[in-house]
């Protein structure tokens, strides 16, 4: 295949490829679903515009206080149990990035930099891999907020023996936590690893006395969303209540919902405008224009999970003139 770099689906973004019936196709024409019609109703988007965002956080605060998600501490961080619904991965550049790019005054692509570092650099596969994953002295950051990426051919609600996850017409992934019995069959199973387990009582239990143990603090939970108690997978919702509501208040006033009228917590907190919530169903929605984008991508795309967040590709402009 002949790259361009300036063409977005076979440059920066070459679609995966598999072979079928002995021909090379795109991997998303391939299906082992039967396609549902999800032009009928809602079906929601988050974008989020990795150029924009500054790893802030906020975010990730608003998504705690609105889901009723506990805070754990620090010593169950350390042994991998923490309980974010939203986190935000770091990805640095490498001192092979920066020779590359100051080489050849391009941006650097995967292909391209381990051709340079074995070719140019003379280095070996696995000295090539290890200066890969070497930050540079002065490397450049991006910032990647990473959530349950509400599939729409979902690899957790598959393997789930209770069927405690399911997902909507509306393109959210649900979690029916009162039927789930810990199998964490979904956790293994999902690709972003965006899962967390209850490993304890988080609600009603001393060793975490944060804010849910406290009489005030619980005052502060919010109503409209379950506390979750040990032994069950949770996730992020995509704001489940906040949607419904949305819906519930525009059929009581016996009008249509307007664009721009949804929102999530941490699109709602989102200071720079990185993060876009909405109907795709709507064309009059901001995320609606930014799914078809050519910066749009989706993460691990080659698995065809189909996700319904989508990012924006980050730009950086480097021309100092």
């Amino acid at each position: 295949m002949n790259i361009d770099p300036k063409d977005h689906k076979n440059g920066w973004n070459i679609p995966a490829m598999v072979s079928y019936d002995h021909q090379e196709v795109e991997a998303k024409s391939i299906d082992l679903w039967a396609e549902h019609n999800r032009e009928v109703g809602h079906h929601f988007n988050l974008s989020i515009d990795l150029t924009s965002c500054t790893g802030c956080g906020s975010c990730v605060v608003a998504c705690h206080a609105e889901n009723n998600v506990p805070v754990v501490g620090k010593n169950e961080v350390r042994v991998g149990r923490d309980m974010h619904w939203l986190r935000i991965d770091r990805y640095y550049s490498s001192g092979v990035e920066e020779e590359y790019r100051a080489a050849t005054g391009h941006e650097p692509t995967s292909p391209k930099v381990r051709k340079f570092a074995t070719d140019e650099l003379g280095l070996s596969r696995a000295d090539m891999y290890a200066a890969i994953e070497t930050e540079a002295e002065n490397p450049q950051v991006t910032f990647q907020p990473m959530m349950c990426q509400h599939c729409n051919h979902a690899p957790c609600e598959t393997v789930c023996p209770v069927a405690a996850t399911t997902h909507s017409k509306q393109g959210q992934n649900h979690m029916a936590y009162n039927r789930c019995v810990g199998t964490r069959y979904c956790a293994n199973n999902c690709p972003y690893r965006v899962r967390r387990f209850n490993w304890f009582n988080y609600s009603n239990n001393n060793e975490f006395d944060f804010h849910m143990n406290n009489e005030y603090g619980k005052m502060v939970l919010n109503p409209d969303v379950v506390v979750r108690s040990r032994g069950v997978m949770e996730k992020c919702s995509m704001c489940i209540q906040m949607t419904q509501a949305t819906i519930l208040k525009a059929k009581k006033e016996g009008r249509k919902i307007e664009a721009g009228e949804f929102a999530t917590a941490c699109s709602s907190a989102c200071t720079t405008g990185s993060l876009q919530f909405g109907d795709v169903n709507n064309e009059k929605e901001v995320v609606t224009k930014l799914a078809a984008d050519k910066r749009a991508y989706h993460v691990l795309d080659y698995l065809q999970t189909k996700p319904n967040v989508v990012y924006q590709v980050k730009v950086r402009n480097t021309n100092e003139a």
